[in-house]
């Protein structure tokens, strides 16, 4: 009376074994997260001018940097690219812009913790000691744990409010910019990346002149 019930579940195993995994699948495009925000407060009409910052900001945990490199150059002139195309007017490193604009190439180094014991009290399941010709052996493992470090790397733009900086004492940022996922860091993607940033922020424009 059993068999039926078995073979349902053999059955579902196999179907389960047979689905991709969707982390695995996914393109470098795929992997790609964008993320926008403004200050609901700011009337981007207001601004007509701009200037981009001529480096990056090379930003690594709580060091910090400037840098030009190929890739960084690419989104440096993809921003210039998409703040003309709504209607601002970039001014020399002379003048004084509306709105000055910041790009930062940003490093996240995360830290993770492998616990030997909970991995090797597993491992005869996954290789038995009878494949090397052991069998009724354990394994044993003299060390506890292992630190693993995994760095990623992402892109912001910062959008500063230049305009009203001299009656508020301040230098408000109004919109904000981040992508982040696989092989970002490459001249050849920079503009794509940028335009859909833009593409979120359809209230960035300059309105009429």
């Amino acid at each position: 009376m059993m068999w039926p019930l078995l073979t349902a579940v053999v059955i579902a195993l196999g179907a389960v074994s047979c689905v991709k995994d969707p982390l695995n699948d996914l393109t470098a495009e795929d992997s790609r997260i964008y993320i926008t925000n403004f200050d609901s407060t700011a009337d981007f009409t207001r601004f007509k001018t701009f200037r981009v910052s001529d480096s990056v900001a090379v930003v690594s945990g709580n060091k910090a940097s400037r840098a030009l490199e190929a890739a960084d150059l690419a989104y440096i002139n993809a921003v210039k690219k998409y703040m003309l195309q709504r209607g601002y007017r970039e001014v020399a490193s002379d003048s004084t812009p509306d709105l000055g604009v910041n790009v930062n190439r940003i490093y996240n180094t995360s830290t993770g913790v492998i616990s030997y014991p909970d991995y090797w009290g597993y491992y005869g399941g996954y290789w038995d000691p009878f494949y090397w010709g052991y069998g009724g052996y354990g394994y044993y493992i003299p060390y506890s744990y292992a630190i693993y470090q995994i760095t990623e790397g992402a892109f912001s733009v910062d959008m500063l409010d230049l305009k009203d900086a001299p009656g508020k004492n301040t230098i408000n940022v109004i919109w904000t910019g981040l992508v982040r996922g696989s092989g970002i860091l490459n001249a050849s993607v920079a503009d794509a990346q940028i335009k859909a940033l833009f593409d979120q922020s359809a209230y960035i424009h300059a309105g009429n002149n």
